[in-house]
């Protein structure tokens, strides 16, 4: 029994949902990183860039660009740290992500989905108006 609780410390739940939220795969990389590093409790980590471009081998650059997806997609939400030297000068930190929940995420997807439909369909029928009127305005002024 021991062994088994000993092996289960070295996993991690990761929604299944996540992939149904047209994530790329470096945002699921970072994504599923910042869970491995979450508090559990507060849902909040801060590790470094450096860590998450070591951890997923990808560069500075693209893990900005992943982490600013997450954000836009409503998956995290990241505040500025400052560190306080003991000289006393203040430096920025690492961001503290908080992993947002999972439902809340699902439920804006799906509303933005359903958005997207009304507002094709509303276009559709506009297109459709407009070729109706041309066809009855272009007979008659021709």
């Amino acid at each position: 029994m021991y062994l088994q609780n000993q092996k289960m410390q070295n996993f991690f739940p990761v929604p299944n949902e996540i992939f149904s939220l047209g994530l790329t795969d470096g945002e699921i990389l970072v994504y599923t990183f910042l869970m491995r590093c979450e508090d559990r409790k507060t849902y909040k980590c801060h590790p470094s860039y450096a860590t998450i471009c070591e951890a997923i081998g990808r560069s500075k650059n693209s893990v900005k660009k992943y982490v600013q997806g997450l954000e836009k997609k409503g998956l995290i939400f990241t505040e500025p740290t400052k560190v306080n030297t003991k000289d006393g000068r203040v430096h920025n930190g690492s961001l503290c992500y908080t992993i947002l929940p999972i439902r809340d995420v699902i439920e804006r997807h799906y509303e933005m989905q359903l958005e997207m439909a009304r507002l094709e369909s509303a276009r559709a029928k506009a297109q459709e108006k407009l070729e109706r009127y041309d066809k009855k305005y272009r007979k008659t002024a021709v």
